[in-house]
């Protein structure tokens, strides 16, 4: 019997595919990449599955919505307020922007791993 492996990307708040309580571990975590009204929803406390894909849609959304922001940023800015904090503006929807595509990373590779996908030691 193989020892339970995590991808790299995988998040470090979640346990293994195959540990112990590692649903449990999965759950928590989709959960707090959720909004906080998500967890009043009772199909998504029920099934680990359909939490993951609302997990990934939600921070697709977040990426598009950051490159929106990213795009609009110098015209929308530009006379409100002083060239620097425009800078300091993008230079945070970069960071925001590179965050999110870490966890989208992460999101996927759970979402894989609920439904089924198990992960294997790279030599």
């Amino acid at each position: 019997m193989s020892l339970p492996v995590a991808p790299p990307g995988w998040p470090a708040e979640v346990r293994a595919p195959g540990a112990p309580e590692w649903e449990a571990s999965a759950e928590a975590w989709l959960l707090d990449l959720c909004p906080p009204d998500h967890r009043s929803y009772p199909v998504l406390r029920r099934h680990l599955v359909v939490l993951a894909r609302f997990a990934v849609l939600h921070v697709e959304a977040g990426q598009l919505a950051c490159r929106r922001g990213l795009s609009e940023a110098r015209a929308e800015l530009r006379g409100l307020v002083e060239p620097e904090v425009v800078d300091a503006v993008v230079d945070t929807w970069l960071r925001e922007d590179a965050r999110l595509a870490g966890a989208r990373r992460a999101v996927g590779l759970v979402e894989e791993a609920v439904r089924g996908r198990r992960f294997r030691p790279r030599l």
